[in-house]
């Protein structure tokens, strides 16, 4: 079996610097203008050729006819800018990164476990802090899924995660329940929950898939290995950027072929979810590939392990610098939704990443006349 992949190289100052030959990545703030279109054979990559937009049509052209179409799909996807998300009276639009703020109501969190489960005054203020530093969205997980983790019983997840869904609905927060389990997404989508983020893409359990597409809400399919408990487990590669691209889009077809609306799949590639520090490095490198998946994508990084692995074992609590330069790696990627822990820090991050970019795309002093 051949596959083709469409791979930006080359991230342009602005399209001005190119004369015109670049493309606007997934409709964002960030312009491509060279691309590795790369054929894989049984796993094998038997074909390496570098252009720019001017000359798309022709290297297409030159492609066999078993991935002419595919290879059509994954150009006309880079270019594809996103609508925004309507999320009750929240609007989050995708044409420049946004921050959704983590909030954990566990006992185990690797990050911040307990510190709001207990004190529902405490996890009220944290999400009340996070809106008004800029987060888009509040993201509510009642479930650790750090390696090695037990699994959570239904009913203490449902006991953990409503309470918190009821009191950011009531600050008119847009809300995404991090669960994989259809009770849970069902009772939080009903007191007010709008985004269904599932670790592991809907197949923890086969009734997620028809509440999905039941309920027509934005669901994150999230790349995890493992098809039990363990969602790190079962982590096999030939080559993790080309598999986990093969693994979303997958995912995103048989959410589509269950009847999830194509406008409401948002993917995550699963940094730190059965991949080793060097898989996860090349993932973030490679981001921008997953454009071409055609989805908005979501990016989370924040105080994970493979921070503390490059930074002499800095643990969760003193991961800030890393996180915010995974969270600019990922803007420079033209990722569209941030999840992290520190919103404040992130938020400032991508307004001064926007502010350069918008000095970018307008300055056009340096840029030789024709």
């Amino acid at each position: 079996m051949t596959q083709v992949y469409i791979r930006p190289i080359g991230i342009a100052a602005s399209p001005q610097a190119e004369a015109g030959d670049a493309v606007r990545l997934a409709g964002g703030m960030v312009y491509a203008h060279r691309f590795a279109i790369l054929l894989r054979q049984d796993g094998e990559v038997t074909l390496r050729e570098r252009v720019s937009p001017e000359h798309m049509a022709q290297a297409l052209g030159r492609l066999p006819d078993s991935v002419a179409a595919e290879a059509e799909a994954q150009w006309t996807c880079l270019r594809f800018a996103h609508p925004p998300l309507q999320l009750g009276e929240r609007t989050v639009r995708l044409d420049q990164p946004q921050v959704m703020g983590i909030l954990n109501v566990t006992p185990d969190s690797f990050s911040d476990g307990g510190a709001f489960l207990d004190n529902p005054e405490a996890g009220r203020a944290h999400a009340a802090a996070m809106l008004e530093s800029g987060a888009a969205l509040v993201d509510i997980g009642g479930e650790s899924t750090r390696p090695g983790a037990a699994a959570t019983w239904e009913g203490d997840e449902l006991e953990r995660v409503l309470p918190a869904v009821e009191y950011c609905a009531a600050m008119g927060a847009a809300i995404s329940v991090d669960t994989r389990r259809p009770a849970v997404m069902e009772a939080a989508l009903a007191k007010g929950a709008h985004i269904i983020n599932d670790v592991s893409a809907l197949r923890h359990d086969p009734r997620s898939m028809a509440l999905a597409a039941a309920q027509q809400c934005p669901v994150v399919l999230m790349h995890s290995p493992g098809k039990s408990d363990d969602l790190h487990a079962d982590a096999d590669y030939d080559n993790v950027v080309f598999d986990v691209f093969e693994w979303l889009k997958n995912a995103r077809n048989h959410a589509l072929d269950a009847g999830v609306q194509r406008e409401n799949i948002l993917l995550d590639p699963g940094i730190g979810f059965g991949k080793t520090l060097a898989e996860n490095l090349a993932l973030v490198n490679a981001l921008p590939l997953f454009h071409a998946l055609g989805q908005p994508i979501m990016l989370g990084a924040s105080r994970k392990r493979m921070i503390g692995a490059l930074s002499n074992e800095a643990d969760a609590a003193h991961r800030l610098g890393g996180s915010i330069a995974f969270a600019v790696a990922g803007m420079d990627a033209g990722v569209q939704l941030l999840r992290v822990h520190d919103v404040a820090e992130t938020v400032q991050a991508r307004n001064v990443w926007r502010g350069l970019r918008d000095a970018a795309l307008t300055d056009f002093s340096d840029i030789p006349a024709d």
